[in-house]
């Protein structure tokens, strides 16, 4: 199983009729599912894909922040 470190906002849309996650410290990294549990699932292989087009692109990945705080 993938352990994901990075921060994940997940929510319903109406709009989709899909739950969404979104991952804010890897821009554009995004997921969608019918389930939660699918959108979660779908989001672990985003991320992946995410990574590696970052590597070989050269492109700097982002270190987990942990939690992250919004006003």
């Amino acid at each position: 199983m993938t352990l994901i470190k990075y921060e994940l906002i997940i929510y319903w849309s109406e709009e989709d009729h899909a739950f969404i996650v979104e991952v804010p410290e890897l821009p554009g990294c995004m997921a969608d599912g019918e389930t939660y549990e699918q959108a979660v699932t779908n989001v672990k292989i985003v991320i992946g894909q995410w990574i590696e087009t970052a590597r070989e692109l050269g492109k700097p990945i982002p270190e987990p922040k942990g939690r992250l705080v919004y006003a």
